[in-house]
């Protein structure tokens, strides 16, 4: 069979189980919240075009800070002190980690950066080391050997593989990912865009991620939505590799685009955060 026709194929494929997830109550439910989300998001995101990468860096102290923000500093100076990068998806910016920022911020998080690539990006490897790069900048410039990293769908798959495959496991204490496709997704057949083909179950960049990776000291944590619209099947945002320390925790009822800004899934991440010593299972 020609390339065109296997594209054609698989794209078929992607709109028919596409079309079979997205009539339930719970799929309707959540596809409500994502349009409210959306609409708060759109009007958010040219901030994010003016402002570049959004980077920004606070410095330790306890004057005008609430109750937990002093308890965080206080029982857990170097938690509160390790730098966090924001890692945003695809044809998005960083204005998608405006609540999440603002709370890290109130817990007493004092360095919190975001990373920032062009939606033209056509290779996750490439982009991998340049976020590899600048969380080396990040960690001289703090002078913190870790860091954790928080990312969004795409955001986590180039954290994972900065991880996984150039020895980002010495820099990243913890990685939380949200909606990220670790198992692919088979929307991705439904655009020949090269960057969308490497988030195919079956592409080069999903077996790579899928072979052994020993001596990873990283902890993930992967939130994934039973409603997610993008990452198809669902159960694909989930991280299962047999060398990676990772629990996986399903949000009930939010959309892709949400997740970020979900109430609960953002105050679990800043509880991730501010304990260096909690390591999860793999579930």
């Amino acid at each position: 069979m020609t390339s065109w026709q296997d594209e054609v194929r698989g794209a078929l494929d992607g709109l028919r189980y596409g079309a079979r997830s997205a009539i339930t109550p719970r799929v309707l439910q959540g596809a409500a919240v994502e349009i409210g989300w959306m609409t708060t998001h759109l009007a958010m995101y040219p901030l994010g075009l003016l402002g570049g990468s959004g980077s920004r860096t606070h410095r330790l102290s306890l004057a005008g800070l609430t109750p937990a923000q002093r308890g965080l500093l206080v029982n857990d100076v170097q938690a509160a002190g390790t730098p966090i990068l924001l890692a945003h998806g695809i044809i998005d910016n960083h204005t998608i980690f405006a609540l999440m920022r603002r709370q890290l911020m109130r817990r007493g998080f004092s360095s919190i950066h975001t990373f920032s690539y062009s939606p033209l990006t056509v290779d996750v490897r490439r982009t991998a080391e340049r976020m590899g790069a600048e969380i080396e900048a990040i960690c001289e410039a703090s002078g913190s050997d870790q860091i954790h990293v928080v990312g969004h769908s795409l955001g986590g798959l180039i954290a994972r593989y900065y991880i996984q495959k150039l020895g980002g496991h010495e820099r990243v204490h913890t990685c939380v990912t949200l909606g990220t496709p670790h198992q692919g997704t088979v929307a991705a057949r439904l655009l020949p865009w090269p960057l969308v083909k490497q988030l195919r179950p079956e592409s080069d960049l999903m077996e790579e991620l899928a072979e052994p990776a020993p001596g990873v000291p990283t902890r993930f944590v992967a939130f994934y939505s039973d409603v997610d619209q993008l990452i198809v099947p669902q159960r694909r945002a989930r991280l299962r590799h047999p060398d990676l320390t990772a629990r996986n925790v399903r949000v009930r009822g939010v959309g892709h685009l949400s997740l970020p800004f979900h109430g609960e899934t953002v105050h679990e991440i800043t509880g991730v955060l501010a304990h260096l010593d909690d390591q999860p299972q793999t579930a």
